[in-house]
């Protein structure tokens, strides 16, 4: 018999006094997790002239990325299986060994294995800190603190390169790693002294799904290969990539055949079967991923490569999304705490989307960096009318006993979404840029058009797919939040979120 290990609703207290303390130990550590992946991106040209292995450069990304998204569920299905705390806490341990580890490394093939363990460590404190979130915080109470987690990314994405240039031209490459070591201690003590948790009622016999771990790490594994190979490595119609996309959806099929017999599956089919909201906000957070990840990476490329800006300040640039971001958070949240609705908020959101991507796909070699920081703040409402909100949605359709699996979830469709987003963007820019370089003016003229023409495919890319998440956002049912943790949510015509069964 598997364990069942949900906390009866008279033991879930309610929000702690102390929550925005406790939020802000919670916070910090998503941070490391946000920070680390943009210091060490920044320091890269400083390593390889260390230590070598240029060859092998992007392996030290895809190595990172690569552990954290396959061990994203699996950390949030130890979170519900034993105690989310101790899980948290654990991760931490893992990432600041792996980033002593990497701090430490001799050679290129040391610092990947070293990265990949850091990765596995990141992959628990995101899971954990959406679960714990979850926990701690019932729905109708979380608008209140989504301006918290959207400031949290925001000094992730802009400080990252800021802190990076800064610790590699002053500390040296390897500080970019040791760094964490202080921020990481003082995590697990803020954590260790103020988090305080619901003891969990177990019954029965805890039995972990390997078979399930098994299958959904190799499918994830697989996706994340192909799409970091395809376009650059090998082509996307060539055979090793065919051969990937295949093996892929074959593993998926296994999964989910696995986990409708499973005891206690990885992830339980009723969170994605429980009410329809859970499966849309998974598309809403996959388009957003694709968002998040595209503008971060291709924007300020285009504002270097194109508009000439500096890239010393490279996270800067990001500002005017950034703030788009952060205030449709707190504007969002606000409002649903207050009134209790929220759908007109990711419908809203995607539109403000498509239409910021699809302006951002209009911009040539003309186009100035005031029209340009206007549309990034049109895609940064869009993202903060969307991520947080599809996140609250997902968690408000399940169950608490399975709220480190569906937060899990959430972030594996980020993660996945800006990954295959990324490689298809990449794809899309090297073939409008190839062949187009040269030293002559006429030849550089030619490159900017190439390179701004590429910008334009890759934002009406990103355009197309949120006016899909558009569409998708219109059949949200807005089913009534949760008013406390432990507490399901209101009887609506459908079946409510959590009256599923597995």
């Amino acid at each position: 018999m598997s364990a069942s290990i949900e906390p009866p609703v008279d033991d879930v207290p309610v929000v702690p006094k102390n929550i925005r303390w406790v939020m802000l130990g919670i916070l910090l550590a998503m941070l490391l997790s946000m920070l680390d992946g943009l210091i060490v991106g920044t320091a890269m040209p400083t390593i390889v002239k260390d230590i070598g292995g240029l060859d092998h450069i992007s392996w030290v990304v895809t190595s990172y990325t690569l552990t954290t998204a396959c061990s994203t569920p699996v950390w949030g299905k130890l979170g519900d299986l034993f105690n989310r705390k101790h899980m948290f806490l654990g991760s931490i341990v893992i990432f600041m060994i792996g980033s002593v580890l990497s701090g430490q490394a001799s050679s290129m093939g040391e610092l990947i294995a070293f990265r990949a363990l850091q990765g596995i460590g990141a992959g628990g404190l995101m899971a954990g800190a959406f679960a714990l979130i979850g926990v701690l915080l019932p729905p109708r109470e979380r608008g209140k603190y989504q301006g918290m987690v959207a400031i949290v990314q925001a000094v992730g994405s802009i400080g990252g390169p800021l802190v990076g240039g800064f610790i590699t031209s002053n500390l040296g490459w390897r500080w970019a790693f040791y760094v964490n070591i202080p921020l990481g201690l003082i995590c697990l003590v803020w954590c260790g002294l103020l988090l305080k948790l619901p003891a969990a009622r177990r019954t029965g016999k805890v039995v972990i799904d390997w078979l399930g771990i098994t299958l959904m790490t190799s499918m994830i594994s697989i996706v994340v290969l192909a799409a970091t190979w395809a376009g650059s490595t090998y082509a996307w119609g060539s055979w090793q990539i065919l051969t990937l996309a295949a093996a892929a959806v074959i593993l998926l099929a296994a999964f989910i055949a696995s986990q409708r017999r499973a005891a206690d599956p990885l992830l339980p089919p009723r969170i994605f079967t429980g009410h329809r909201n859970f499966p849309i906000a998974g598309v809403l957070l996959t388009v957003s991923g694709i968002a998040m990840f595209g503008g971060t990476l291709y924007l300020p490329l285009y504002q270097q490569t194109v508009q000439g800006a500096s890239a010393s300040n490279s996270g800067l640039l990001l500002a005017p999304m950034m703030a788009g971001t952060v205030v449709a958070s707190m504007i969002a949240g606000k409002t649903m705490a207050k009134t209790g609705k929220y759908k007109i908020f990711p419908v809203a959101g995607a539109a403000l989307l498509a239409i910021g991507m699809g302006l951002l796909s209009t911009m040539g070699v003309d186009t100035s960096r005031f029209i340009t920081s206007a549309y990034m703040v049109l895609v940064g409402l869009g993202i903060g009318f969307t991520i947080q909100m599809a996140n609250t949605i997902a968690q408000n359709s399940v169950e608490l006993r399975d709220m480190g699996a569906a937060s899990a979830s959430t972030s594996l469709f980020r993660t996945l979404g800006g990954s295959v987003g990324v490689a298809v963007f990449g794809s899309l820019f090297t073939r409008a840029v190839q062949g187009h370089g040269g030293s002559t003016q006429a030849a550089k003229d030619t490159y900017l058009h190439a390179a701004a023409h590429g910008t334009q495919q890759i934002f009406l890319v990103g355009a197309v797919c949120a006016a899909v998440a558009f569409v998708v956002a219109l059949f949200i049912q807005e089913v009534a939040l949760r008013s406390g943790p432990g507490k399901k949510p209101a009887p609506t015509t459908e079946k409510p979120a959590g009256a599923a069964t597995s």
